[in-house]
């Protein structure tokens, strides 16, 4: 019988092949789940496997260099070229319609600030520290000052894998930037020594009790027992789903996962839409208090912008009573989820840009918006952006997509599926297992690296030292044909000044010192 296999093996392959296609086929047929399977045996199979890879796909063979979203081909070279240390430079000239509208141009000075009179903070000299400590205007026993003004944003562990957590946090330690936690809670990957902003959502995971109400005492243990935390995050709505809850789907939920969330295990984990322990501008400030006085850390809230009466009552009542939170974060619409219904992701809330220049201004006139550091998220990893960010009002940065891409991420958005081909949004201990934590941790900090040393190079060209005195009059919009308008004029508004001198002059012939 050995012998008759191996004299015919091309007949019995064929034949064997031949039998499970008629057994395939004969299935197709009797089926009556998929019209295109029942209708087109076999062949039917080719169509469901290419689109299960379209996405993957069509950034490679279909789409140009500008067409992919959300991140293009050309912005993701650069955050990868950057990750790894690569040339990240582009030949042959710009690829972008320039005359669009809304399309950004960064006026560079006649003198820029020279770079061999730049004044460094330690041996890392892509070193950018925030220009404000948190907490310092409300007088928190612990405050905080962040040592780079680009951070990365809230991801949750269970959304993401604990490999990718690892990555990040190990990649910005090296970095000196903070990690957002995301609403997941506090995971042990957490814990490679980088500095902890600790985002608190409607569900309070890590800080409740054993009815899954939020605990104080139980917030609190966790601050006491774990010295990275340095400020925390209340979470009031993100950018990509306002006004709805984090989505995390059963089959993410893991026993690690469960254990560090407080939920039960391979069951979706659907955050409430709303906080049940305040429900009024002067419960939300009196919880912010409660909070910082029992831990003494910073507190700040985390939002995306839809109508503004709450921020104008929040501003008002800020004012009056000299509390409340220590920074706001403002999240764009176009800001990136591991899931979220297509409606929420698509329609509800406004844009990054509008949305700050529609927040910033009501705490301007109410002459305290100085005395709260802003952060501005919401695809906002690339210097062009971050500059436009920090002249619009931002004093730092949080950014996730654009840090998943520094680890691995290809832009396969199945990040809802468990099944990421990358290894950084799954539970999947196989798909994790090719995520290198050594390897990614240092393409971490070397992005962060890499994209605070060209945020220096623009600010050094446009006459500054800081990017955070950027002020509008240096950045224009095409606004209609052939015409181009200041930013502050757009907006309405001048950011708050940094107190920093400049060495930008205006309608001189040398370069002056001016405030």
């Amino acid at each position: 019988m050995f012998a008759a296999i191996t004299d015919h093996w091309l007949l019995l392959t064929i034949g064997g092949t031949a039998g499970l296609l008629l057994i395939v086929a004969i299935y197709d047929t009797m089926q009556r789940k998929h019209t295109i399977l029942h209708n087109f045996p076999i062949v039917g199979h080719i169509r469901y496997w290419l689109e299960m890879i379209g996405p993957e796909m069509r950034q490679y063979w279909v789409a140009n260099d500008k067409e992919e979203m959300p991140f293009n081909r050309d912005e993701r070279s650069w955050v990868y070229a950057s990750a790894k240390g690569e040339n990240s430079n582009f030949g042959f000239g710009t690829t972008e319609q320039i005359y669009s509208i809304g399309y950004p141009i960064i006026k560079h000075a006649v003198f820029p600030f020279p770079e061999h009179k730049a004044e460094y903070i330690s041996d890392d000299k892509t070193a950018i520290p925030c220009l404000k400590i948190m907490g310092q205007s409300h007088d928190r026993a612990r405050p905080y000052h962040p040592q780079s003004v680009i951070n990365i944003s809230a991801m949750s562990f269970g959304s993401l894998g604990s490999n990718a957590v690892s990555a990040m946090n190990i990649g910005a330690r090296e970095a000196h930037c903070f990690h957002n936690t995301g609403e997941g809670g506090i995971s042990p990957y957490h814990g490679h020594g980088a500095d902890i902003m600790w985002q608190i959502g409607t569900g309070y995971f890590g800080a409740r009790d054993e009815t899954g109400r939020f605990s104080l005492d139980v917030l609190a243990e966790r601050v006491e027992a774990n010295e990275s935390i340095r400020c925390i995050e209340v979470k009031l709505s993100q950018g990509a789903k306002p006004g709805k809850g984090g989505i995390l789907p059963g089959k993410k939920v893991s026993a690690e996962i469960a254990a560090t969330r407080g939920i039960p295990i391979g069951r979706d984990c659907i955050s409430p839409n709303a906080h049940s322990e305040f429900d009024t501008v002067d419960e939300l400030i009196d919880w912010i208090e409660r909070i910082a006085a029992r831990t003494g850390l910073p507190v700040g809230i985390k939002s995306a912008i839809g109508s503004t009466g709450f921020w104008h009552k929040l501003a008002g009542r800020m004012r009056e009573r000299g509390e409340g939170p220590d920074f706001i974060t403002i999240d764009g619409a176009e800001g990136g989820t591991g899931a979220a219904p297509l409606t929420f992701s698509d329609h509800v809330s406004l844009p990054f840009k509008i949305g700050f220049a529609r927040v910033y201004p009501i705490f301007q006139a109410q002459g305290i918006s100085k005395d709260i550091v802003w952060f501005g998220s919401g695809k906002l990893g690339f210097p062009d952006r971050a500059v436009i960010a920090f002249a619009m009002g931002c004093d730092a940065i949080q950014i996730a997509r654009e840090s998943m891409l520094a680890i691995g991420c290809i832009q396969a958005r199945k990040c809802h599926t468990d099944h990421c081909p990358a290894g950084v949004a799954t539970q999947n201990r196989w798909l994790q297992a090719g995520l290198d934590v050594d390897d990614k941790a240092k393409r971490m900090t070397r992005y962060i690296q890499s994209f605070r040393k060209e945020l220096l190079s623009l600010s050094y060209a446009c006459g500054y030292q800081h990017p955070c005195q950027f002020n509008g009059r240096e950045i224009e919009f095409s606004t209609g044909v052939n015409k181009f308008s200041k930013l502050h004029d757009v907006l309405g508004y001048t950011r708050d000044g940094t107190g920093l001198k400049e060495t930008r002059a205006s309608n001189a012939t040398e370069p002056t010192l001016v405030e």
